[in-house]
């Protein structure tokens, strides 16, 4: 058996497999709230980033294209690795293995399932504009550069340069209640899913030991409490106006339009 069957066709190798991909997709969810704070900043930073990954052209693409591949190995697996589960034991679990079970690890099918669909919503409302709600369903004017963007020292983005207003469309996504609700879900389930998947990932690589497996549980735990604590302060501070939209932006002329529920403004 070559090594490519071995990963595909054997238990140990798809678990390999499932840890491997795990470990890519961590590692983007963190970027990708560490990038997504920036709306708490002034709207360049954002919208600069968001320029910088797009200018990226054929290597964005790339990445893209490595971490489908990652998603769909890691779902095609685990409902494998699930079906072969049940056929091995047909009769339910008794009570003293359910007890065993941590409850994260007994809803890692449930809340994988909810976070694969709120990835296509995400997907669909901020990354193509389809599901954009507001006022103008994706096709917000662009966003003028103020400065220049820097990104590690480099200047990056010129300062005039028109990009997409990625820091509007974020603003007036989560204004919506049932957008930043379900968005609140998304993410504590996908906190909740990390919580057993992470433990899992260094156990199936060979990297827990018994000497500081207590350690790395809590390691784990704090990385999925900060986590889903950043993850909700982006909806929240939008949701409750405590994060106020620039003066002069579109967020901001959107939403003192809609009256006074709508947050306050802030002065560039």
């Amino acid at each position: 058996m070559n090594l490519v069957g071995y990963f595909f066709r054997s238990s140990l190798g798809r678990k390999y497999l499932m840890a491997i991909t795990g470990v890519v997709l961590i590692g983007f969810v963190t970027g990708h709230l560490v990038g997504n704070l920036q709306i708490f900043a002034a709207p360049d930073h954002i919208n600069g980033y968001a320029h910088f990954l797009q200018s990226l052209g054929p290597g964005l693409w790339a990445v893209r294209a490595v971490l489908l591949t990652c998603v769909i190995l890691h779902v095609t697996i685990a409902v494998q690795l699930t079906l072969e589960d049940h056929r091995a034991r047909p009769e339910k679990y008794g009570i003293r293995h359910t007890i065993q079970a941590t409850l994260a690890s007994r809803t890692m099918r449930w809340t994988g399932a909810v976070v694969a669909a709120f990835v296509l919503y995400h997907l669909a409302q901020f990354t193509v504009g389809w599901a954009q709600a507001g006022e103008f369903k994706g096709q917000l004017p662009p966003y003028t550069m103020a400065a220049d963007f820097h990104l590690f020292g480099f200047p990056v983005v010129a300062a005039g340069r028109p990009v997409a207003d990625v820091y509007s469309m974020v603003f007036l996504g989560f204004s919506h209640p049932v957008v930043s609700l379900f968005y609140i879900l998304a993410v504590g389930l996908l906190s909740f899913h990390l919580a057993h998947g992470a433990d899992s990932m260094f156990q199936s690589l060979g990297w827990r030991s018994e000497q500081w497996a207590g350690a790395l549980r809590k390691v784990v735990a704090l990385y999925c409490v900060l986590y889903f604590l950043g993850s909700l302060a982006i909806p929240g501070a939008i949701l409750t106006g405590l994060a106020k939209p620039v003066a002069g932006t579109t967020a901001a002329r959107v939403l003192e339009a809609r009256g006074p529920t709508a947050p306050q403004l802030v002065s560039r």
